[in-house]
């Protein structure tokens, strides 16, 4: 090749360098995926936003076709404030609660679902990996549904004390009392710490389903449930013990005893004087043993989805 035509090409080559797009991001891949599962799954902020329209719409037509509770519900009674505080703890309970439903159900129809309508010959065409695909599959209960569920009980609580206000005001209450009460700042301020201890308490129990999901044909719910349901009955018919059971409680609300420092006789979680006790929690070799076999759990449903069939 002359000088000449190395002058003629030089020019092109650099040309098209300049136009190439620049290196993929290593997130990038991640970040849609992430995005993709929330188009598809509209249920992952939908069901705590219809959750807190629930409870508002309750709780007012509750005051109106029961106005004998009304002044317990805004603390005009004598020793009425814990009780209007225990009515916003428990807000956040219930929301809590509908995360975790919302979690599994999605957990256990996320790889299942994609093979059954046979979607997955499409995403596998695109050049996202197995594992990246599981890992935004895994963030939505672990990462997403806690932000989600933070925004919803603050939004549903604010919406429950801006009518409360409205209605000590039309009374002509002071807010002052009732608002010092509740201790709601005290609250937000915990919320965060108890949700990302109940997302790291629950990992072994998402990436269990997530596997499931990977490998069941049909009816992976059944698939997840059956066989504890199966060996806890096994277990109590011929030892009389529940071990099982308890391993599955322990599992499903250990979390609380772990994380907080639990007062004696206080029953209603997330009370402002309970203490947080995230040394304890991260020395609970429960979270440790849990979070590694969520990982083994993980690595199997990445291997699951690279080489099962579609249904």
């Amino acid at each position: 090749m002359t000088t000449s035509s190395n002058a003629v090409l030089e020019p092109a080559v650099r040309d098209a360098r300049e136009a190439a797009p620049a290196a993929l991001s290593p997130t990038r891949p991640l970040y849609w995926s992430v995005r993709r599962e929330l188009w598809e799954n509209r249920s992952i902020y939908l069901a705590p936003l219809g959750v807190a329209v629930f409870v508002v719409v309750g709780l007012v037509i509750h005051g109106i076709t029961m106005p004998s509770h009304l002044p317990s519900m805004l603390g005009r009674e004598t020793g009425s404030l814990p009780s209007s505080a225990a009515m916003y703890r428990m807000m956040a309970l219930l929301m809590m609660v509908t995360a975790f439903v919302v979690g599994t159900f999605y957990c256990v129809e996320a790889l299942s679902g994609e093979r059954r309508d046979r979607s997955i010959l499409f995403w596998k065409s695109l050049p996202v990996s197995d594992l990246t695909t599981v890992l935004a599959k895994a963030s939505i209960p672990l990462v997403v549904l806690p932000l989600v569920t933070f925004a919803a009980i603050v939004a549903t609580q604010l919406s429950v004390l801006l009518l409360s206000a409205v209605a000590l005001l039309v009374q002509g209450q002071g807010v002052a009392q009732f608002w010092n009460g509740l201790q709601l700042p005290t609250l937000w301020v915990k919320l965060p710490y108890a949700l990302a201890a109940i997302a790291l308490w629950h990992a072994p129990i998402y990436a269990f389903l997530l596997m499931v999901s990977g490998w069941a044909r049909r009816t992976a719910a059944l698939w997840a449930v059956l066989p504890l349901l199966a060996i806890g009955l096994f277990e109590k018919a011929t030892m009389n013990t529940l071990r099982v059971a308890s391993f599955v409680e322990y599992r499903l609300v250990g979390w609380y005893g772990a994380a907080f420092d639990v007062h004696a006789g206080e029953h209603t979680p997330f009370h402002p004087l309970t203490s947080l006790a995230p040394g304890r929690f991260l020395g609970t070799p429960g979270l440790w043993i849990g979070l590694a076999v969520a990982a083994l759990f993980l690595a199997a449903a990445v291997r699951l989805r690279r080489y099962r069939e579609p249904s």
